[in-house]
């Protein structure tokens, strides 16, 4: 993002800073990047935070920004966590982004895209920036150990433990290697000490924003792909991170109709079992229960023909008219409705040879013939496949031998 011909490089350099949103996880500089933005166009730097400020705020920052504007020098509002402001706190800020009394930039952990006002949006460049790699981080850490001074020593491999367990965070390394220069014994950093600061799992996990929403994505998409190690991964990831596992139950359930379906009608009741078992047991004998429905998904045969047919038919209803049931397929409760000829000449499947009335119609007349489910060649839907085939040509020849009859009598 900073190499050089980069439009943020360009922008910074040139000092000619514009509107810009920075995305990306807690800890990887969108707030240090906004500073040295600021600094090098020699802008004066404002700080909002949106979980703590509100539009008097917005005001008083836009004073400020005014009375710096009239002496000739640009103002840079940085607003933290912009994604907390509500709608109308972010159209706040539309009129002095736009007349140039501000340069906006925001910082965000989550998809601006869901998140900020379309209006904030086409006034802003949006940067994503990404998780630091655990290089970056022992880079960060050593110049952490030089800030505390020649009196810490580090056993070789805990600052590379330190960095691993920070997941991508810098801010949250420094504060672990601060914390275990507190508890360090005569200021020498060992494995040990590190054991009693690391105790907890540090990994990301927002219950709700996009690293959910991502992580469970992947889930689903390790199930479809066939992948039950990835799944299991993915599985242990949210678990790890606090997902309700009753919600992981329901989404499992979800893959044995989207994914599998017919293929292996069996995947959809272990599923729902092992939903039972997580709310009859609970953990980790539930989990465990769930862990063997997504292996079993992962390694069953796949088939979308119900999701899609499902699909196909909701939107045929959707567009079109409230079609009226056929003659035949019309209850006949009362004498009323039989004199009315509801009913008439239905065919009863089971009196037909091989309890299959052939080429009766059992849609709107204008829907006739209209095919939604296509099963695949795979699992128990290839036998259904076939049979559905032998039903379809049966449809066929009796309607060739009515059309033949109907000719016959009128010659």
């Amino acid at each position: 993002m900073l190499a050089p011909g980069k439009p943020l490089r360009q922008a910074i350099d040139s000092r000619q800073l514009h509107s810009m949103i920075f995305w990306g996880p807690p800890g990887v500089g969108k707030t240090t990047l906004a500073r040295i933005a600021a600094a090098h166009a020699n802008a004066h730097f404002l700080q909002l935070s949106a979980v703590l400020s509100g539009v008097k705020e917005i005001r008083e920052a836009i004073a400020q920004a005014r009375q710096h504007k009239v002496g000739g020098r640009d103002t840079v509002l940085f607003v933290d966590e912009v994604h907390r402001f509500n709608k109308s706190q972010q159209d706040a800020f539309l009129p002095f982004v736009e007349d140039g009394t501000v340069i906006f930039i925001g910082a965000t952990t989550e998809n601006p895209s869901f998140e900020l006002n379309n209006a904030l949006l086409s006034r802003s460049r949006v940067y994503k920036l990404r998780s630091l790699e655990e290089a970056d981080i022992e880079a960060v850490l050593v110049r952490g150990l030089d800030a505390l001074g020649d009196g810490v020593q580090v056993d070789e491999g805990c600052l590379a433990l330190i960095a691993a367990q920070a997941d991508g965070d810098a801010r949250r390394a420094l504060n672990l290697l601060e914390l275990a220069t507190d508890m360090a014994e005569e200021g020498h950093i060992t494995g040990s000490t590190l054991e009693e600061v690391l105790q907890a799992s540090l990994r990301r996990f927002d219950k709700g924003g996009d690293l959910f929403h991502d992580q469970i994505s992947a889930l689903h998409k390790a199930v479809r792909g066939s992948a039950p190690d990835a799944a299991l991964y993915w599985f242990c990831r949210m678990l790890d991170g606090g997902c309700d596992p009753l919600y992981l139950a329901r989404r499992v359930v979800r893959m044995a109709s989207e994914d599998i379906g017919n293929a292996d009608p069996r995947a959809l009741t272990l599923c729902l079992e092992a939903w039972q078992v997580q709310e009859r047991l609970g953990s980790p004998e539930g989990e465990l229960a769930i862990a063997q429905a997504i292996v079993y998904l992962a390694c069953a045969a796949k088939s979308n023909a119900i999701y899609s047919a499902f699909k196909a038919a909701k939107a045929d209803v959707k567009q079109g008219d409230s079609a009226e049931v056929p003659l035949h397929l019309k209850n006949a409760p009362t004498q009323l409705m039989k004199e009315l000829e509801h009913g008439a000449d239905y065919r009863y499947a089971h009196d037909e040879e091989g309890g299959y009335a052939a080429g009766e119609n059992y849609f709107p007349e204008a829907l006739k013939d209209r095919q939604y489910y296509h099963p695949v060649d795979r699992g128990l839907e290839l036998k259904i496949q076939q049979k559905l085939k032998y039903l379809r040509d049966r449809d066929k020849t009796s309607t060739i031998r009515r059309y033949e009859r109907t000719t016959s009598k009128q010659s």
